[in-house]
């Protein structure tokens, strides 16, 4: 079975401290498997007609926004940070679960915040959603829920690949963008609004949820729902982690040592880990019974 790409990274870095391989031949090979990661991104997001990624969802954002001022939409996406702050900083009390939930329910912000992040152009981070369509199409995972979907970047990703996707989000601004997203590719997926709609039950092999945990009120009840929504044996591909950020407020959350002791108590045992680029982890569904 071929390794991540984290793995083979650190594979080849090994290669250089033990002098088998040229710090110039590792950068090469590392450009050349990070491109391979880009163009599979790059293959599911690019709408047709389109050669270049960021015209392509700078494009989408300008059509969903009934927008003809490419320059205008490049603006709003290269400010949406700042201006996410601002209005997190004027609308929202952190103590207040329902005033949270609010705001990201109407914000249109961030909209503009994650399609800009997924044009690759400040990190290459969101390729993590390709490393985690990698793990699942070794495990031989079909039934795939992307929790806090965000724009739809991941379910779109997954349902190129022919996987059972399934979005899910407590903003019906973001649900709703996605949807869009996915049935102008003609793509198929299941939409779950969470402000009104329950997961269902032991129904999939594998959920990811890309920095989510930072921004929820409540990390360990939201593990004890997505245990309860893999299958017995399923996966749980994460990032639980965050660092205080002055730009992003939103990240209301950085000690997680309750969230892993409640996994841990759920039976949610590690099973891989990403040491070399974006720290992401594999968890796994051991136990049929909330302990």
């Amino acid at each position: 079975m071929e390794k991540l790409l984290p793995d083979q990274l650190k594979a080849l870095w090994q290669a250089v401290d033990q002098k088998q391989l040229t710090v110039e031949a590792f950068m090469s090979e590392q450009e050349r498997l990070l491109a391979a990661y880009r163009g599979a991104w790059e293959q599911a997001l690019r709408l047709e007609g389109h050669q270049d990624l960021q015209a392509s969802l700078l494009a989408e954002l300008g059509a969903y926004m009934h927008c003809d001022n490419m320059a205008e939409i490049q603006r709003r996406c290269v400010h949406a940070v700042t201006t996410l702050k601002d209005e997190w900083q004027a609308q929202v009390d952190p103590a207040d679960r329902r005033s949270i939930e609010q705001f990201y329910d109407a914000s249109q912000t961030t909209i503009y915040e994650l399609m800009w992040w997924h044009t690759l152009c400040d990190d290459l981070s969101p390729l993590a959603y390709v490393t985690a369509l990698r793990f699942a199409q070794q495990q031989g995972c079909q039934s795939y829920l992307d929790f806090g979907a965000g724009v739809g970047a991941g379910g779109i990703l997954f349902s190129w690949h022919g996987l059972e996707t399934t979005l899910a989000d407590i903003s019906s601004t973001l649900l709703g963008f996605s949807q869009w997203r996915l049935e102008t590719r003609q793509l198929p997926a299941t939409y779950i609004d969470l402000k009104a709609q329950e997961l269902p039950r032991q129904a999939y092999d594998l959920v990811t949820a890309m920095d989510v945990f930072e921004h929820l009120v409540d990390p360990m009840q939201t593990v004890e729902q997505l245990w309860d929504a893999l299958k017995p044996g399923g996966f749980l591909y994460a990032r639980i982690s965050a660092e205080s950020d002055e730009d992003r407020p939103q990240h209301i959350v950085q000690d997680f040592a309750p969230t892993f002791a409640r996994m841990q108590e759920l039976g949610l045992v590690q099973v891989w880990q990403d040491e070399w680029l974006w720290g992401h982890q594999v968890f796994q569904k051991t136990r049929g019974s909330v302990p």
